[in-house]
C-alpha cells in the first residue's frame, strides 16, 4: 500500500489559502486524540495566524515596508505548519481519514489525471434533534467526502464555516451538534483524485430542527 505523505504546497499557497490552512489546523488538530502532543502549541499557531492575518491587512493598504513585515509573518507561520505538518506524518498511520482529521492535506495517491469533480448536494433532511442528514451524488474515485457547514445569520449572512466530518457513504451523512431553529449552509467536496480533493459543491442551507 502506498504510504500516505502529508500535502506541503501550502509553503508556497496564496495568502488567503495558508490562513484558511492554519484555520483548519487550529480547529482539527489541537485535541484530536490522534496527535497528542503537537510540538507547537495551539496558543502559538493561533499567535502565528492572527499575527499574519493583521499583516496581510497592513499590506494591502501599505506599502513595501509592509508587506515585508507580511512576508516575514508569513514565514513564521510557515515554518509552525511544517513542524506540525511532519509531526501528523508521522503520527497518521497511513490511515487517510486520520491525515485529513489533523486539519491538513494529503498528497493524493490516486492515478486519475485530472482533479475529481465536485458533488452535489441531493437533498437534506432531518435526522435525529440538532441533526441533519446529507446526500450527495457519487464522484468517481472519490475515497470519502468532507462536509463543512456555516451558520446563516440576519439578512443571510454567514458564520465561520466549520468542518463537519469525514463519511464514506455519500447517500447518508448526517451533521450533528446543530441548534434547533437555526438554518445552516452546507458545502461537500470528493477527497482523492489528482490534486488530493475536488472543489467544494454549490452551497445548500437547511433549517436544523
Amino acid at each position: 500500500m502506498p504510504q500516505l505523505r502529508v500535502l506541503l504546497g501550502f509553503a508556497s499557497a496564496p495568502d488567503n489559502a495558508l490562513d484558511e490552512l492554519a484555520g483548519a489546523v487550529l480547529q482539527k488538530l489541537y485535541g484530536n486524540a490522534i496527535y497528542p502532543t503537537p510540538p507547537v502549541t495551539s496558543v502559538a499557531l493561533t499567535t502565528a495566524k492572527n499575527d499574519f492575518s493583521a499583516a496581510v491587512a497592513a499590506a494591502n493598504l501599505g506599502g513595501p515596508g509592509d508587506t515585508a513585515i507580511k512576508n516575514n509573518k508569513r514565514e513564521d507561520l510557515v515554518d509552525l505548519l511544517r513542524k506540525l505538518a511532519v509531526y501528523v506524518q508521522e503520527r497518521h498511520e497511513n490511515d487517510l481519514a486520520n491525515l485529513l482529521s489533523s486539519g491538513f492535506d494529503a498528497v493524493s495517491t490516486n492515478r486519475a489525471s485530472s482533479p475529481l469533480a465536485p458533488p452535489h448536494i441531493k437533498d437534506i433532511t432531518n435526522g435525529n434533534t440538532g441533526q441533519l442528514v446529507l446526500r450527495v451524488t457519487v464522484v468517481t474515485n472519490a475515497k470519502c467526502y468532507e462536509v463543512r457547514s456555516a451558520l446563516v445569520g440576519p439578512n443571510g449572512t454567514l458564520g465561520p464555516w466549520q468542518t463537519g466530518g469525514l463519511f464514506t457513504n455519500s447517500r447518508s451523512m448526517a451533521v450533528g451538534g446543530l441548534t434547533p431553529g437555526t438554518v445552516y449552509q452546507f458545502q461537500v467536496r470528493a477527497v482523492g483524485g489528482s490534486t488530493g480533493y475536488s472543489d467544494w459543491s454549490d452551497p445548500v442551507s437547511h433549517m436544523s430542527m
